[in-house]
């Protein structure tokens, strides 16, 4: 399984594979095209109020990670990782995310729970 991570505001490259966005806001100032995005999973995103809860304070990291992986484990999410997993046994993914802190963000969370499988 090829996953690997990259900021939405990176250039694109012919590695990255199927690019899918994996927040649930789309990110400021970038259109769709400059985006290069395959596919965009909102359902597999933070709930809004874990998001505003968690403000990408590091802090807050390790109770972010398991509160979001709870929120994985619901019906919705769980499908939406199902397929995720199936996209990536296909070839290369790139789980694409806006936050500026490339450590402490839900593709960090979601690329480990992929890893895991």
């Amino acid at each position: 399984m090829a996953v690997s991570l990259k900021r939405v505001y990176d250039a694109p490259s012919p590695a990255d594979g199927r690019r899918i966005l994996v927040d649930r806001l789309w990110p400021r100032g970038v259109s769709r095209a400059e985006a290069h995005i395959d596919r965009w999973m909102k359902e597999i995103a933070p709930s809004a109020e874990l998001r505003r809860w968690f403000g990408h304070d590091p802090s807050r990291w390790p109770e972010f990670q398991a509160r979001y992986r709870e929120e994985l484990a619901r019906p919705a999410a769980a499908s939406a990782l199902a397929d995720l997993r199936a996209l990536s046994l296909k070839g290369p993914v790139t789980l694409l995310y806006g936050a500026k802190d490339a450590a402490h963000n839900n593709a960090v969370v979601l690329k480990a729970v992929l890893d895991e499988a």
